[in-house]
């Protein structure tokens, strides 16, 4: 069996950590728990290359959120107070960022703050989406419930991110395999015959010329195109952010086959499960939907979500006015307008969070699909330009030796 690190807590609030041989981590939990023990984090031992990097990084990311936010909630189901909890999580954390994180939350607690403003004490660390249902949560008297619904949106997050990722490794890796050999091609075969062609004495052909400047640019001006690429990378971020350019990229971005309904399908899960976790946690669906534009990236939908909120204040309800906009998907929309009309709002936006959480992972294996092949085709007549304009000069020398 395979063996799994952990580390608990007895309900004296002592903390054991070791190894266990387990079939899996789930039934590591039910040993840990019949021994009396309150598991706070597990995993696969021998990951030590792994926790030597983590320990490197200087800054607490989401992933670390993510595991705080559920250790958090643990410890408070277990019967823990709030300043013992944090207390244990500093002790445990292996990274010194995190440690400080979590240590500096503390002492706010124990100065009278609340957890809520705490966390938003922490700078940009915390988004205020998070803040704003753990302030929920406290008032309701249900934060550690509070606490468990974030951990698990925070997961589907993180789960959603993974697979894109993931889907996108090989194109990475064929980009970068293939942009090496153009580089290879151009900086260490190309000089070699454009010398052989002037010892010749012959005008190149048109194409050869062309392959030959690209180059000796590139072997001789490699610095120079280097600073023109992140000057124009400094400049388009720049020129990008500027909120009337991304409105109107956004809405062009929209309007593309594939990438286009991705971006709608991509936005339509976050916002749908965002407003389901907002809603279970008690806030008034107004409150909620200012609150949900904070995750949703795209300025066309996050203005039709501004449109929902100003015809909800006047009375209207939230499909109709985001059907009238139709920048969704009309699936999403027409679920949406069943869930309100049918008063299951919250349930049907998950289920819509569920259906599109798997359009995703669907549209983003038919775009890849349909990429790489494009890109081995692409790439290749590029090589066989490179190579072609190289064979194209030497026939004409050898036509003009005969």
């Amino acid at each position: 069996m395979p063996q799994f690190s952990y580390k608990a807590v007895r309900a004296n609030g002592e903390v054991v950590e070791g190894e266990m041989d387990a079939a899996n981590e789930g039934a590591l939990v039910s040993q840990l728990q019949a021994e009396g023990l309150m598991p706070i984090r597990t995993g696969r031992a021998g990951s030590g290359l792994k926790g030597l990097f983590r320990r490197r990084r200087p800054k607490v990311d989401q992933e670390q959120i993510l595991h705080f936010t559920r250790e958090v909630a643990t410890l408070l189901e277990a019967g823990m107070t709030l300043d013992r909890a944090l207390q244990i999580l500093a002790d445990l954390s292996e990274e010194q960022a995190l440690a400080r994180m979590i240590e500096n939350i503390r002492e706010k607690v124990q100065g009278g703050a609340t957890l809520s403003a705490a966390l938003e004490a922490q700078g940009k660390i915390f988004p205020p989406l998070y803040i704003s249902m753990v302030k929920a949560g406290e008032a309701g008297g249900v934060l550690h419930n509070v606490l468990e619904k974030l951990a698990e949106y925070l997961e589907r997050s993180k789960e959603l991110r993974d697979d894109v990722r993931a889907a996108l490794t090989y194109p990475t890796i064929l980009l970068t395999v293939a942009g090496l050999s153009v580089i290879g091609l151009l900086v260490g075969v190309v000089p070699q015959f454009s010398q052989m062609f002037a010892d010749m004495g012959k005008s190149l052909p048109l194409p050869t010329q062309i392959v030959v400047a690209v180059g000796n640019a590139m072997t001789h001006y490699w610095w120079m195109i280097l600073a023109a690429i992140l000057l124009f990378v400094a400049f388009a971020g720049q020129h990008f952010s500027r909120p009337e350019v991304k409105a109107v990229w956004d809405r062009r971005l929209l309007g593309w086959p594939l990438l286009g309904d991705l971006i709608a399908k991509v936005e339509t899960a976050r916002l749908t499960r965002t407003l389901a976790i907002l809603l279970h946690n008690g806030l008034p669906l107004l409150g909620a939907l200012n609150l949900v534009k904070d995750v949703i990236n795209n300025t066309v939908i996050k203005a039709s979500i501004s449109d929902a909120a100003d015809s909800l204040k006047r009375g209207k309800g939230l499909a109709d006015p985001l059907i009238e906009d139709g920048v969704l998907p009309p699936l999403a929309l027409q679920m949406i307008k069943v869930g309100e009309e049918s008063g299951d709002l919250e349930p049907m936006l998950n289920k819509v969070a569920d259906v599109f959480d798997k359009e995703v992972r669907a549209s983003v294996k038919r775009l890849l699909t349909l990429l790489e092949p494009a890109l081995i085709v692409g790439l290749g007549l590029i090589v066989a330009g490179i190579i072609a304009s190289i064979m194209l000069a030497i026939l004409g020398a050898n036509d003009l030796a005969l």
